[in-house]
């Protein structure tokens, strides 16, 4: 007995010994290891002649424990998971093992084993939202993928102009994409994402583009609608607007401000010393992209401004587009 009762002790895993009842209001504890104590935070007094009711609350199963109870009934073993409560009150995950100990043919005890689950469902879940969220995003980003081709393809002439556009527009929606793996598409600050989408058209020198704003941290949705549309304009300036002359330079501030309706970003893209600016004669797919595209998916108000000075586009947008939870 004495064998028995060190090797339970050493045990990790908790063990309860009960007596045979099996009504209301259950076995009574007759026995814990210290286990038990490290598992749940209650001492071997505070439990002693308790039921096992203590352990459960609000979100434990009723329909586990009328299979339980079912079990002990016709004295048979009993396996199954349940969420129990701590001493001071916190969930955990249990698994339980409940074995009759049979005298005469009769029970005279139950022996419970319990495992704590709760690190290995908490990692379960997290892996089955993480596979859930890259199917979302993978789902988005073809969607993504098959507007830009859809449009890209009505505006080129030629299949060397297609292919031309549609890759440049992969390149900067893979921008968006690095930038978010990098911030564990959580967030990302606005400063960052308008420099990695306008980098690439600046000919190395990065002074070209000049930012002021508070610091803004969108939501990846947000990133990747308003990623693609400062591209379109980084693009159309690098062909038509400043950054297509030598001393061009764009510059690219934004606020937040108060408004009846929410606090609402105001984002303002300015283009400097370029040639003469002329509105053109119809909207090409970057034009739609940047007035159209960010109402759709942020309730954004754009205009694109083509002032003989340069063009300007300005957008006003609700904050909690940009920054709440993932939509």
């Amino acid at each position: 007995m004495t064998l028995l009762r060190t090797v339970i002790e050493a045990l990790g895993e908790a063990v309860v010994v009960t007596g045979p009842e099996v009504d209301l209001p259950g076995p009574r504890i007759q026995y814990v290891n210290p286990a038990f104590t490290r598992l749940t935070g209650y001492a071997s007094p505070e439990v002693l002649g308790q039921t096992p009711r203590i352990l459960q609350g609000p979100n434990t199963d009723r329909a586990f424990l009328d299979d339980l109870r079912a079990a002990l009934v016709a004295g048979q073993s009993f396996r199954g998971e349940a969420i129990n409560y701590r001493k001071d009150g916190t969930e955990y995950v249990v698994e339980w093992l409940i074995t009759p100990v049979l005298e005469n043919g009769h029970v005279a005890h139950w022996v419970a084993v319990q495992r704590d689950m709760t690190d290995l469902r908490r990692t379960q879940e997290q892996r089955r939202q993480l596979a859930a969220e890259v199917n979302h995003r993978v789902n988005n980003t073809l969607a993504a993928m098959q507007s830009v081709a859809a449009q890209t393809v009505r505006k080129a002439e030629t299949a060397a102009e297609f292919k031309d556009a549609f890759q440049e527009r992969l390149r900067a929606l893979s921008r968006v994409h690095r930038l978010l793996a990098r911030h564990q598409w959580v967030s990302v600050p606005l400063g960052e994402l308008a420099e990695a989408q306008v980098a690439p058209y600046l000919g190395g020198n990065a002074k070209r583009l000049l930012t002021r704003g508070p610091e803004v941290a969108l939501r990846s949705g947000a990133a990747v609608a308003l990623g693609m549309a400062l591209n379109e304009l980084a693009a159309n300036a690098v062909s038509y607007g400043a950054l297509s002359a030598p001393g061009g330079s764009v510059h690219l501030c934004w606020a937040i401000k108060a408004h009846i309706d929410g606090d609402r970003l105001t984002l303002c893209w300015g283009e400097k010393g370029g040639p003469p600016v002329q509105p053109p004669p119809d909207r090409g797919f970057g034009s739609r992209l940047v007035e159209r595209g960010l109402t759709q998916e942020l309730r954004a108000e754009a205009r694109l401004l083509f002032e003989p000075s340069g063009l300007r586009c300005e957008i006003n947008v609700p904050i909690d587009t940009l920054v709440g939870a993932e939509r």
